[in-house]
């Protein structure tokens, strides 16, 4: 049976694809007001980073506290998606490079708004979006799934995870 995926999820040691429960706004500000400790995800595939090994379960409750990155899949050809992508779009979008440190050593590298991932942003919490991301630090081993993250046109980042940040401005 084939399963539209429609949410992954990084943590240190899985990614995860599923379909986030209940999700009644954009992955990025679901993630970022979600007053849970754990998220809800159905039709979930967990896949090992370091053996690839693949576990499917129809119900995972994910742990906020653990997840790295996000990315949600959406079709853009509507109307509704395209212009809230444009607001989230900024002109003065800045370039940094991230760390995140601990059993997965990721470095990201991209654009987002001034200051996003400070404490005192006042236009998120916990999570942030980073246009034109480059990932590196994981081995994907040719796993499609992983290269997939490679080549993502946007990335959620969990502030809270982040270890290192490098302002190029």
């Amino acid at each position: 049976m084939l399963t539209l995926t429609s949410d992954v999820l990084l943590t240190d040691a899985f990614l995860i694809k599923g379909n986030v429960e209940n999700k009644y706004t954009r992955l990025s500000k679901l993630l970022d007001e979600h007053g849970r400790k754990f998220l809800r995800v159905r039709d979930v595939t967990l896949i090992d980073l370091n053996s690839k090994e693949r576990i499917q379960t129809p119900l995972l409750h994910v742990n906020l506290d653990q997840v790295l990155i996000a990315h949600e899949f959406l079709d853009e050809a509507g109307d509704h998606p395209r212009a809230e992508l444009a607001r989230e779009q900024c002109d003065d979008l800045q370039r940094v490079r991230v760390f995140y440190t601990g059993n997965l050593n990721v470095e990201v590298a991209g654009e987002v708004r001034p200051s996003a991932y400070e404490s005192t942003d006042e236009a998120t919490r916990r999570f942030f979006v980073m246009r034109d991301p480059k990932l590196r630090g994981f081995k994907h081993a040719e796993d499609q799934d992983l290269k997939g993250l490679l080549h993502l046109p946007y990335l959620i980042l969990n502030k809270d995870r982040l270890a290192y940040v490098y302002d190029f401005n």
